[in-house]
């Protein structure tokens, strides 16, 4: 019973919808559909200076967002942290960790977290709701992998590994 009804959820999710037919998406605006432009923001990093996601057109970019608080950010910030120190320069990828700020007691939560973990790439504090919403983010950790024109490729849920990293970046570009 739950095996066919899951069935058929998956098959109903498979199906192009009648609106769907002969639509033309612009993937010349803002959007999170697969490549459409990444929805632009200016955020400041734990230092106070302000980082805009168009300013690092050029790269790749892996945008995270999570919190101190969710086990599966505390299970994959070592990744991160992994493949940032071994492949990010080779594979032309900057990694934007966006903490969920305003869901954290406070800034120096973020700022023990970040060193206790040894975090080196940039790490930028979202103190008030907006650009979760923009994204669309209703579970942490989620990961999009922007490539070097500034278009989403890629939404990924979940906690991931330096391995599974890799991989997503080699499909970009």
């Amino acid at each position: 019973m739950v095996g066919t009804y899951i069935k058929k959820q998956i098959e109903a999710s498979e199906v192009i919808n009648d609106y769907a037919l002969g639509y033309e998406m612009d993937l010349d605006k803002e959007g999170l559909e697969k490549g459409q432009i990444a929805p632009d923001f200016t955020l400041q990093n734990i230092s106070g200076e302000n980082l805009t996601l168009s300013d690092l057109k050029g790269k790749k970019v892996i945008l995270n967002f999570w919190a101190t608080w969710c086990p599966p950010c505390k299970e994959e910030m070592p990744h991160l942290q992994k493949y940032y120190e071994k492949y990010a320069q080779k594979d032309n990828v900057e990694i934007v960790g966006v903490n969920l700020t305003y869901t954290d007691s406070n800034v120096d939560n973020v700022k023990k977290f970040v060193e206790s973990y040894k975090l080196k790439f940039p790490i930028l504090l979202m103190e008030d709701e907006g650009i979760n919403e923009i994204y669309q983010v209703l579970t942490i950790p989620s990961t999009f992998m922007i490539d070097s024109t500034g278009r989403i490729q890629k939404h990924i849920v979940g906690p991931l590994d330096q391995d599974a990293l890799r991989e997503h970046v080699k499909e970009l570009d």
